[in-house]
């Protein structure tokens, strides 16, 4: 047998290999978590909000059976699930009111939050409602605020977690850039669109260096969602719906399962 073809062909075993290795992997960690329990803290990207299907008990935290923590448990059968993410969450409602059912023998903790903190809500009103300058103006405000002061908040949340949940994984989650841009779409402006993009991705930045530095992972869902962004002509987010004002700008039912859950499972 001629080298060069020798060499190929263990090329190949060994790939395959490092891929079988990989799911083994991928499946062990999925049930070291599920066999510890599974707490799901954090706001209305995490409840579901924008994906239907709202558990009735639930009121207006609004959580969802297609919302990613779910969908995760019940593929997963964690020995337990607590729900608490609520709509309308900041840092300090998490603090308040989710913590509860964290403990020593908690396996896996999921989190998304800080977008509420930031002003999220009132900035997109104000991009919809309101000229460039006065966007770009409260948007401004909104970056200025994330870079100042949602580190400490996002800290003492994190810390809270850690010291609950001292043998958790714990996966904070981020924020979907909101817009294609380039793309013929009626509403905002492009410079509107740029600008909200923009301020996501500076979210995301300080969400995520607050998680490595407590040792949490960031699962970083911007990639899942490039081409399913509002204005893609396939979008996983709600645009504004003035039928349902709460659910615009969130992910629908295909966002969840096709955006955060994959970003959930391969951190997990």
């Amino acid at each position: 047998m001629r080298r060069s073809r020798l060499v190929g062909i263990l090329s190949s075993l060994l790939l395959a290999a490092g891929a079988a290795l990989g799911s083994a992997a991928a499946a062990h960690a999925a049930q070291t978590a599920a066999s510890g329990g599974y707490v799901a803290l954090g706001d209305s990207y995490s409840s579901g909000v924008g994906a239907g299907s709202y558990i009735s008990s639930s009121g207006d935290c609004k959580r969802s059976t297609k919302a990613h923590p779910y969908l995760w448990a019940a593929a997963n059968s964690p020995t337990s699930f607590d729900f608490t993410a609520c709509s309308g969450a900041r840092t300090g409602d998490v603090l308040a009111g989710q913590l509860g059912p964290l403990s020593s023998s908690t396996g896996l903790v999921s989190i998304s939050i800080g977008g509420n903190d930031a002003g999220f809500a009132d900035v997109m009103t104000t991009c919809v409602l309101q000229s460039d300058s006065v966007c770009l103006s409260r948007i401004a405000t909104a970056t200025s605020y994330v870079d100042s002061t949602l580190p400490g908040s996002l800290d003492g949340v994190y810390s809270a977690i850690r010291s609950k949940a001292p043998n958790a994984r714990v996966v904070v989650i981020g924020y979907p850039r909101f817009y294609q841009l380039g793309a013929s779409c009626i509403g905002l402006s492009e410079t509107k669109r740029k600008a909200i993009n923009d301020a996501s991705d500076r979210l995301n930045s300080a969400i995520a260096k607050r998680a490595a530095n407590h040792g949490f992972a960031f699962g970083d869902v911007r990639t899942p969602f490039t081409g399913h962004e509002i204005c893609s002509g396939n979008a996983w987010l709600h645009s504004v719906n003035w039928l349902n004002i709460g659910e615009s700008y969130h992910p629908t039912a295909a966002g969840q399962s096709g955006g955060y859950l994959p970003v959930l499972n391969s951190l997990a």
